[in-house]
């Protein structure tokens, strides 16, 4: 019997690429361009996709029988922005560099989100999301506000979901369209 060089990924490409896929799909619901106000570009996107790869990591690596998995989505998130980068037409040369930078945003942003989930229930996360994701200045807003209890929704809901389910590569996000607040 010939044993395999190297050591399987006990958590399955099959499991991460749903996990994956489950982000993608949220991120991408239009829900989120049309109600909410983000802007459908590159970048808009891209700030969706850290929000939900936030989210998820942050319950992932909370459980020490998940972290594998949280590494192994994060590392096809790196994947796929290499990827996408290329796609785009970004240089060889250029991509380790943009890389960087994606690294970057995802380190600084996903650490500062975290952090304001964690404080109570001050405008801090609103402020952040008011910054990143509407570069300045939302159409609207309550669109940061609206985003933030939106957020704090998938936080508490990732919470309360069970760690063999996320293993299993079972994901459920809240329906953005019905989050609501109160005031103007």
């Amino acid at each position: 019997m010939i044993w395999p060089l190297k050591r399987r990924n006990p958590c399955g490409k099959d499991t991460i690429s749903t996990l994956y896929g489950t982000i993608v799909a949220q991120a991408r619901l239009p829900c989120f361009y049309r109600a909410y106000g983000v802007a459908d570009t590159v970048n808009g996107r891209f700030d969706l996709l850290l929000l939900h790869m936030t989210v998820v990591l942050s319950r992932l690596f909370t459980e020490d029988g998940l972290r594998e998995l949280g590494q192994g989505l994060f590392d096809r998130f790196c994947g796929d922005m290499d990827d996408n980068l290329r796609e785009m037409g970004v240089g060889d040369l250029k991509v380790p560099k943009e890389m960087r930078r994606i690294g970057e945003a995802f380190y600084g942003r996903s650490q500062a989100y975290m952090a304001a989930l964690k404080a109570a229930q001050g405008a801090g996360l609103e402020e952040l999301l008011a910054r990143n994701v509407y570069s300045g200045s939302a159409p609207e807003k309550a669109a940061p506000r609206r985003l933030a209890a939106y957020m704090r929704q998938a936080h508490h809901d990732l919470t309360d979901q069970a760690a063999v389910a996320l293993g299993a590569g079972e994901l459920r996000f809240p329906d953005p369209s019905g989050v609501h607040v109160d005031g103007p």
